[in-house]
Parts: C-alpha cells; sequence; structure tokens
C-alpha cells in the first residue's frame, strides 16, 4: 500500500511539473503545461522566478484571429511563438522582457497573422529554433483542433 500510494503521489507531482505533455518544435521536445481555458490564458507564466530551458506553455484558442499578449506580472523573459491552426509558424516576438508594472502599462506583442496556438519559451529558445514562416510545431492529437 504504501509503495502504490508513493507511485500515486509521484505521478501527480509529474503532472504539476508540466511534464504531461510534449510538443516538437524544429526536433526539440518541450515539455508544456497547457493554456486552454480563459483563466489559464490570462494567468499565463505570471509570477514564476524560473523555467527550466524544456519547459514552456502552449495556449490554444478556439479560432484562428490575430493576437496579442502582454508580460503583466511576468518575470522570466519569454519568446513568444505564434501557429495557426494548421499548426504552421506564423511570428514570433522574441527576447521579450519582464513586465512588473501594474495597470495597463505593459506593451502588448501581437503576432503578425491569424494565430490558435501560442507557444512561450525561454527567452533566447524560440529564436534559436531559427523558425520560419510556415514551420510547423507537432502537437499531441488531443490537442489539434
Amino acid at each position: 500500500m504504501r509503495t502504490y500510494l508513493y507511485l500515486v503521489l509521484l505521478g501527480l507531482a509529474g503532472c504539476a511539473a508540466g511534464g504531461g505533455t510534449q510538443v516538437e518544435l524544429k526536433g526539440k521536445r518541450f515539455s508544456v503545461e497547457i493554456a486552454d481555458n480563459e483563466e489559464e490564458q490570462a494567468r499565463g507564466l505570471m509570477f514564476r522566478e524560473s523555467m527550466a530551458a524544456d519547459r514552456g506553455m502552449l495556449f490554444i484558442f478556439e479560432d484562428d484571429q490575430p493576437r496579442a499578449f502582454w508580460m503583466k506580472n511576468t518575470y522570466i523573459p519569454l519568446d513568444i511563438l505564434y501557429f495557426d491552426g494548421e499548426r504552421r509558424f506564423v511570428s514570433g516576438q522574441y527576447r521579450v522582457p519582464t513586465c512588473r508594472y501594474g495597470g495597463d502599462r505593459c506593451p502588448n506583442y501581437p503576432s503578425e497573422g491569424d494565430a490558435r496556438y501560442v507557444l512561450e519559451l525561454n527567452a533566447g529558445i524560440g529564436a534559436a529554433l531559427d523558425l520560419r514562416t510556415g514551420d510547423s510545431i507537432t502537437l499531441p492529437d488531443r490537442l489539434a483542433k
């Protein structure tokens, strides 16, 4: 019984760390947390002090449209990568600085076209992948809408 409980708790700890879902981009795999509802999307990576280099957050929306993200209360510089409904790279905002201002003093970082998926990675990682318009992101089938 004790071993079973330990294994269950270990499994839950892995889920809480965001290690359960993986995406692939230019041959590199990232374990991502999923933000697919308004509450998760509004919070994003706010208040995080750090994030491992092989981690990120994937935002999933219901439709393709221009998207804009901001960095309010986000303490980790990020690369924000926009993908359309076909999972093709649309554009990226690289090395986006943190913003600890209150109110609406943090700038927006828009996509350059319609996007359905947005991947946030640590600053520098997305740029190092040398993404080109049309490059694909591989998502688990359950996430591809």
